[in-house]
């Protein structure tokens, strides 16, 4: 048969079409003649076979890649909407679920409630124990968190030690009963390998309403914890209007506040501290004053906290300590000082960690010819548990410069006489908490000679402050306490009538008078 008029030639071109379509299953049967064109036809047939395969192949991976692309989006809209350190939902999930809680409601479903819960003192966990103890109390509280709700609540962590239940089709009663059974799972103490610490936390409570946005209803639970918390510990506080009134006032105080420094309406007081055995003054505590134009004298209570919250303070140290070592300057140019007259400012846990306040105040030292002897730095004792390593480079380059270093209100936080003394500190401030019950509780007074005694074997100085009898000052001068504070003593006074006084004398003279002026914090 002559080759032009071979059927497997045409066979063989339609099967090379087929293939260039994509139709890799297409097959040629060899015919029995075994010659040249079936040897083609084995060749195409063979060829088909591998771009089959390699097809296949292909399809796999691409399925196989596409299964991963799936997963890596699912993976990242989960990491989108949960927290990594717990594993709950974050705000954007939690704002989704509100949403959709909220138009449930408005359907005719019963209206979602909202819980924001916040740790109490957590801070000093961090302080005391490390991030990384702190992040498995958040842990801790996360899990017990999702232990008191049901599967179709959802909990949340909004950051910080920030958490929210969210119960759609909730009442207040069962608000609340949620509510109750979180602080009772957070009342159990956390155990941290040998260490053990609590989490309690402060909750406010808001019932969805008609017509509400999710992040009206977050502001309003929100505004409800902030009132809990205002009001102490491991408390629960249902959103009322009025507390948006509070909080309204609260942020235009912080709004004012911040130009309260620029606008001079800060004043500084100064409580004498007076050397027990004789009463003379030993020098003066730095207290600010805040002089609202409207408002007239606003404690150092009420806005100190939230000079620390809006990020203030730093300015603000900064403007006490330069305005009360000018005025120490002023004194000792128009008053004859003693020697060992030494004036006592106050630094918060946040310049503390500034790399250049020794350098702030050894430049200031030395503008106003003033030796480093005459100041005396007062620190909290959380400000310094940690001993972090600008803390202690502030420190023990105050010491160094020569400036005194005071432990402030000492027994109300960690009380270590241990890490006391492992500190460049030399006076301990003890607080007034301590002498409320001197004479009313049994055994306190052996308790407070037992703390003075713990002080002096750490080879340091104790200052006792709140000093508000005649009796309480002289069972402190008994047990041999050395110096003291207190309205027996004298009330913070303006710098005028603090000059006034150094000016007539040195030596306090207290009686009964004194006894019964308005006790008040000298905080």
């Amino acid at each position: 048969m002559s080759a032009h008029k071979d059927p497997r030639l045409a066979m063989l071109v339609e099967s090379i079409v087929r293939l260039s379509r994509g139709e890799l299953s297409s097959r040629i049967e060899p015919s029995s003649a075994r010659d040249e064109v079936d040897a083609v036809i084995t060749g195409v047939n063979l060829l088909a076979e591998e771009l089959e395969q390699v097809y296949e192949q292909f399809e796999k991976r691409v399925e196989s890649r596409t299964a991963m692309l799936r997963q890596a989006h699912l993976d990242m809209m989960k990491m989108a909407m949960s927290d990594a350190l717990t594993g709950l939902a974050n705000r954007v999930a939690l704002m989704d679920a509100i949403e959709e809680a909220l138009n449930q409601a408005s359907a005719g479903s019963p209206p979602p409630a909202l819980l924001l819960l916040d740790l109490d003192s957590f801070k000093n966990v961090n302080d005391r124990f490390g991030h990384d103890a702190g992040d498995r109390v958040l842990q801790e509280v996360a899990s017990r968190l999702n232990s008191v709700v049901r599967e179709s609540d959802l909990v949340a962590r909004l950051g910080g030690d920030e958490f929210a239940i969210l119960l759609p089709g909730a009442s207040m009663d069962s608000a609340m009963h949620v509510a109750r059974r979180a602080l009772e799972a957070l009342d159990a103490h956390i155990r941290l390998d040998s260490l053990y610490v609590h989490a309690r936390a402060s909750i406010g409570v808001r019932l969805g309403t008609t017509g509400q946005s999710a992040e009206e209803l977050l502001l309003d639970a929100d505004t409800a914890m902030y009132a809990a918390k205002r009001e102490g510990r491991s408390i629960i506080k249902v959103f009322e209007p009025v507390m948006l009134y509070s909080r309204q006032l609260r942020s235009q105080m912080a709004t004012e506040l911040r130009g309260a420094i620029s606008s001079d309406e800060l004043v500084l007081h100064y409580q004498p501290v007076v050397e027990l055995a004789t009463n003379r003054i030993l020098g003066v505590e730095v207290l600010v004053r805040w002089q609202h134009p409207l408002r007239g004298l606003i404690p150092p209570d009420t806005f100190i906290p939230l000079a620390e919250e809006i990020g203030v303070i730093h300015d603000l140290d900064r403007w006490v300590m330069s305005r009360s070592l000018r005025q120490l300057a002023q004194w000792r140019r128009d008053i004859a000082l003693d020697e060992d007259f030494q004036l006592r400012v106050n630094l918060s846990a946040v310049e503390l960690k500034q790399l250049d306040l020794v350098d702030h105040i050894r430049g200031l030292l030395r503008e106003l010819d003033l030796p480093a002897r005459a100041l005396v730095v007062e620190i909290t004792e959380t400000a310094i548990v940690t001993r972090g390593e600008v803390e202690m480079y502030s420190l023990l380059s105050l010491k160094q410069l020569g400036v005194g270093i005071e432990i402030d209100d000492f027994g109300t936080g960690y009380s270590s006489i241990s890490y006391l003394r492992e500190l460049p500190v030399s006076m301990v401030k003890v607080d007034r908490s301590l002498l409320v019950e001197l004479n009313s509780r049994a055994g306190q007074l052996e308790f407070v000679a037992a703390i003075l005694q713990l002080i002096r074997a750490a080879g340091l100085e104790a200052v006792f402050e709140g000093i508000e009898t005649a009796e309480q000052a002289s069972q402190l001068r008994d047990l041999g306490c050395a110096s003291g504070q207190g309205y027996y003593f004298s009330r913070p006074l303006p710098a005028d009538e603090t000059a006034a006084l150094l000016t007539a004398t040195r030596f306090l003279q207290v009686g009964d008078g004194v006894e019964g002026a308005q006790r008040a914090s000298s905080r």
